[in-house]
């Protein structure tokens, strides 16, 4: 038995970042996981193996329709399967390794083994039994499925086994068109696989700006996805060597069916939180299985807390980093803060597409009066395109993919600005939200996944929060340069 000050429950980026800042503030600190490796779903079986391979296959991509016309010629690359996973492990592993070495840097024990909660301040790993004066539940999500379908995971396989399939199957159907399934979606089909996505709404990317939807669907039609829309998945039937899935069309109720080597049940993740013993001893729940938490992430028992997955709010990486930070700072009588409105969402298909804010449609149902702004760009062509809400072809920059559909032509007025509240609605987000959301207060906020996972993790000195200056803003007309006061940019960073 080893008393602390903090347990974390779960390692992945809520819980290793909380883990670490704790010990960083002072706090006697342990971090609870039964993996053999750190880093949780995102660095062991999610973000970071998917965009691994989405790295793969569009370098693949390229050298097969882009490099002739940069002029870089020869031989186009086959793929060997085996090798690309092997890449994919070796990314895996120096990231997991990186978060290691960050807890044996800022002294923080692994407690190997899976934990649970036998009463309010003692934390069970197997047989050995810690005291704990305060304890943080990160135990992330599991993927989710639909009534009637079994997840065998080589056949009918979730994410996680979408990113070890022994070989890449001739086709794929995906149930389910939000971030999961267009990006392993968007992994095959470059690697030639005849992938088809169902989707019950008759739109992809849930939630997301309806235009900007409307238009990354049509690009993904040109790389190769087919899309069917609207449409209710019955049951999937699983044979020998592929599975038969069955779908109602919403519209007229008839009913299909496709086959398919591998079908990804993409339909969302839920909170893991089995095992814990929550219930026997009164942690309140949300009705979707959330662990309901109050402003400052504590639950209903003293000395409790939740972030990440495992609570309200959207599931993404860098939101549970956030809250892992912030309730680090609650634990040692500091001011943790979360700013929610500013957290973005990325899609890492190609072209990238990312919101940050309230949609058109969002302002809309509030009763609020959208307005756009944009970037006008020179036209340079003698056929300019289409001005407006469209995609045109027009463009004073240069095309770093190739050919007709940059990226940045999603929208022809390049950056959706809606209105007060909202933020920005726009593709490549590595390149432009910092200049598409920079009249958002306090948005310095960057996106996640990464493949280095580390370098965050390791900015986080122990000397106190980290100060930003932006850079010196010249005056226009003036040759004198202003300079912003320093701004303290605390756990949100």
């Amino acid at each position: 038995m080893a008393d602390y000050d903090v347990i974390v429950i779960g390692s992945g980026p809520g819980g290793y970042v909380c883990a670490i800042r704790c010990a960083q503030l002072g706090l006697k600190t342990a971090c609870v996981e039964g993996r053999e490796t750190l880093g949780g779903t995102c660095l062991n079986v999610g973000c970071i193996p998917s965009k691994a391979l989405l790295h793969a296959t569009h370098s693949l991509h390229e050298a097969e329709h882009n490099f002739a016309t940069m002029g870089l010629k020869g031989k186009s690359p086959s793929v060997d399967w085996k090798q690309m996973l092997s890449y994919k492990d070796d990314v895996i592993g120096q990231n997991t390794k990186g978060i290691e070495f960050l807890f044996k840097k800022n002294k923080v024990d692994w407690l190997k083994g899976w934990g649970s909660i036998p009463a309010a301040g003692q934390v069970k790993v197997g047989e050995e039994l810690h005291n704990a004066k305060n304890i943080v539940i990160a135990t992330g999500s599991e993927a989710s499925s639909l009534p009637g379908i079994e997840v065998d995971e080589k056949i009918v396989v979730t994410s996680t086994g979408a990113l070890e399939l022994p070989k890449i199957p001739k086709s794929m159907v995906v149930i389910g068109a939000g971030v999961i399934g267009l990006e392993m979606g968007s992994v095959y089909a470059r690697l030639g696989s005849e992938v088809t996505v169902v989707e019950y709404l008759d739109h992809i990317t849930p939630g997301m700006d309806a235009e900007v939807s409307r238009s990354l669907q049509k690009l993904l039609k040109k790389q190769g996805l087919n899309f069917i829309l609207g449409a209710a998945v019955q049951g999937v039937e699983t044979l020998k060597t592929k599975a038969k899935v069955s779908y109602k069309l919403r519209k007229d109720d008839s009913e299909a069916t496709l086959d398919a080597d591998v079908v990804l049940v993409a339909t969302g993740r839920k909170p893991f939180t089995d095992g814990l013993g929550l219930q026997a001893l009164g942690v309140e729940l949300l009705p979707r299985g959330q662990i309901k938490t109050d402003g400052h992430w504590a639950t209903n028992l003293p000395g409790v807390y939740a972030i990440g997955d495992a609570i309200e709010g959207p599931m993404l990486a860098h939101k549970a980093e956030d809250e892992g930070m912030a309730v680090a700072e609650v634990i040692a009588g500091k001011s943790g803060h979360v700013n929610y409105g500013v957290i973005p969402g990325v899609i890492y298909t190609h072209p990238e597409v990312a919101s940050v804010g309230k949609t058109e449609e969002q302002l809309k149902e509030e009763g609020q009066c959208p307005r756009q702004g944009g970037i006008r760009r020179r036209r340079i062509r003698e056929n300019p395109g289409r001005q407006g809400n469209r995609p045109h072809s027009g463009r004073a920059y240069h095309r770093p993919g190739g050919g007709r559909s940059d990226p940045r032509d999603l929208r022809g007025d390049g950056i959706r600005r809606l209105g007060s509240g909202s933020g920005a609605h726009l593709p490549r987000p590595p390149d432009l939200f910092g200049s598409g959301a920079r009249g958002r207060p306090g948005l310095r906020r960057r996106r996640d996944p990464r493949l280095s996972k580390t370098g965050p993790a390791a900015a986080v000195a122990p000397i106190g929060p980290v100060l930003l200056r932006p850079p010196a803003i010249p005056p226009r007309g003036s040759g004198r340069e202003q300079t912003q006061p320093l701004r303290d940019i605390g756990a949100h960073r």
